[in-house]
């Protein structure tokens, strides 16, 4: 994959969010358009149980209620299988969806998964990503290769909620 089609595939504002049914962490479908009509944060990371995941995974958490009332939904998807988001979902006391993407479709269609950076090195596999998508379903904000630490605060702020 090249840079030009890496930056192709990542959504812009005013972009229809591609729609995806997967599995949550209790193998539960959960589709996009069970959303519409409320504001889903869709994050994107790389996989469960690790520490800069863990951080934003309960960051998302943390201020939850405090999304939810400005109108958010948050859905937390990775590679990882059910059974895995589940474990993690326990261990942290995860309140996010989390959502199994091990095909990694949803990743692709979204501009979360391709070459990146990773320490000094280009490697292929899952770009920590943030989309926005709006009660239409549209992409309101599209925000790639955020830092795990400090983006939900950050997203705070520019959300102004």
């Amino acid at each position: 994959m090249t840079d030009a089609q890496t930056k192709q595939s990542r959504l812009q504002p005013g972009d229809t969010a591609p729609a995806f049914t997967l599995p949550d962490a209790d193998g539960k479908p959960v589709s996009l358009a069970d959303h519409l009509g409320r504001k889903v944060i869709v994050y994107f990371y790389p996989a469960a149980l690790t520490p800069g995941c863990t951080k934003q995974a309960c960051d998302f958490t943390d201020n939850l209620d405090l999304l939810a009332g400005a109108g958010y939904d948050v859905i937390g998807i990775s590679p990882d299988k059910p059974e895995k988001l589940g474990k993690f979902r326990e261990k942290e006391h995860l309140k996010v969806t989390l959502l199994a993407d091990t095909e990694k479709e949803v990743l692709t269609a979204y501009g979360a998964f391709g070459e990146k950076s990773l320490y000094g090195k280009t490697v292929v596999g899952v770009i920590r990503s943030t989309v926005i998508v709006d009660e239409q379903g549209k992409v309101e904000r599209a925000l790639y290769n955020v830092k795990a630490t400090g983006h939900v605060a950050k997203l705070l702020r520019d959300l102004a909620v």
